[in-house]
Formats: structure tokens, sequence, C-alpha cells
């Protein structure tokens, strides 16, 4: 149960979680409160942008636990491939609506630090095609790879099959298209869900074939720790 008015749970995340993506959306009965770190997609001036995200640490304590922590993350084999495995996927998805020749990965596997976690962060770029519209673009990335995975299809089909509850909102996508061409969607993660008195955070890992659970786990609970403190906060402000 939330026992205050969720916009001052909004207030909270702002203050202990800024993120390049910060909303909150009023559907009366349902209202999302997000935080997202992680573009989908954009489209300015008939530039195709995203930015796969895979990869995640928490925060340290301090400068050289931080510097650690990212030495570690950056190096880690199994990290290193997952996120390799979505660089290509979004290659692959923006060169479909791209220009031939034009897709580009612009930075490859870099650090990004947000307030509670680390990931690791690579650049995909390219150019969008003649006669193509920003919806074209979003159609065909989404739902992106970090939260869907691949072969997507059947990766889509075997989360239909696992997950026990549905995903509603959550790694969907938040945004805008403008009418001037422009396209900028956020992924819907980091995002709490008020429906009545009741608030809902979700929070997901990326799963291979070495993946070891509880590290999956804790990366989950690393994820969930920024939103999970903004409502304490607001309660008990």
């Amino acid at each position: 149960k939330l026992e205050t008015d969720p916009i001052n749970v909004y207030r909270a995340v702002r203050a202990i979680n800024p993120s390049p993506y910060l909303f909150y959306l009023d559907f009366r009965d349902i209202k999302l409160i997000g935080s997202s770190p992680e573009i989908l997609v954009s489209v300015k001036n008939g530039k195709i942008q995203t930015k796969p995200i895979a990869g995640t640490r928490p925060r340290g304590k301090t400068s050289e636990e931080d510097k650690k922590l990212a030495e570690e993350l950056i190096s880690d084999e199994k990290e290193r491939a997952e996120h390799l495995m979505l660089v290509d996927l979004a290659r692959n998805d923006v060169g479909k609506v791209a220009k031939a020749g034009s897709v580009k990965v612009d930075r490859f596997m870099y650090i990004e630090n947000y307030s509670h976690v680390m990931h690791i962060v690579s650049d995909v770029s390219g150019e969008l095609k003649e006669g193509l519209y920003p919806l074209d673009v979003l159609k065909s990335v989404f739902p992106v790879g970090t939260v869907s995975g691949a072969p997507k299809v059947r990766a889509m089909q075997i989360i239909e099959e696992l997950e026990p509850e549905k995903r509603g909102p959550y790694a969907g996508a938040v945004g805008y298209i403008s009418f001037d061409g422009n396209l900028d969607t956020a992924i819907a993660i980091r995002t709490a869900i008020v429906r009545k008195d009741d608030i809902y955070v979700q929070a997901g890992a990326g799963i291979v074939a070495d993946s070891i659970p509880e590290n999956e786990y804790q990366e989950t609970v690393n994820k969930a720790k920024a939103l999970i403190k903004a409502i304490e906060i607001a309660e008990n402000v």
C-alpha cells in the first residue's frame, strides 16, 4: 500500500536518482513513475540513435570501490558476451530502417554511472531511409532487445511461458513523436506502477547460458533499490 500521494514518490525519485528520462504519467486509475536510464530509440533530423545497456554492478561506497567495480564489470566475459549480443541486435533493428551502409557503433562498451548502479553502454546510430517515418523506426526496434533477449521472437515466447506475472507497462516505451518528424522514447524500466492505493516496482536481469542465478537475482535487487528508497522517503516526509 502506498501511504502518500504518488507525486511525492516522483519528487523523491528526481532527487535521489536523476536519469536521462524522468516521467510522471497520470492515467487516473493507473500512474507511472519513472527514472529510466535507457533510451529505446530516438530520431532527430533523420538520425536514428539507440544505446544498448547490458551489464550491471552496484555503485561503490568510495571512488576507489567504484573504479574497482567498473573494471570488474568491463572485463567480465559473461557481461561482455551479453552486451555484444544486444549491440548486434540493435544494429540489426536499426539496419531495417536505415540507409544502406549508414549503421555505425559510435561508442562501444563504456561505463555509465547512476545513483545506485553502473552499466556497460554502447551507442548505435544510422540515417533514416527515404520514405520512412519515426513510427517505422519505433516499430522496427520495439520491444528493444535489452528487455526481450535474442533471438527476439523466440525469447518473447519463452518470457510468455516462464514469467508468472504479465509485464504491463514495464519494459515498454515512454516518449513522444513530434510533428517535425522527430521521436524520442525511453524504455519503461526503473518504473513504478501505481494502481489505486498499491504501488508495484518491477526489475529484471538478462539470463544467458553461463548466468549465476544468485548474481542475476542480486542485479534485480540493485536495480529496484532507487525506487524503493524513493517510496520510503516519500512516505516519511
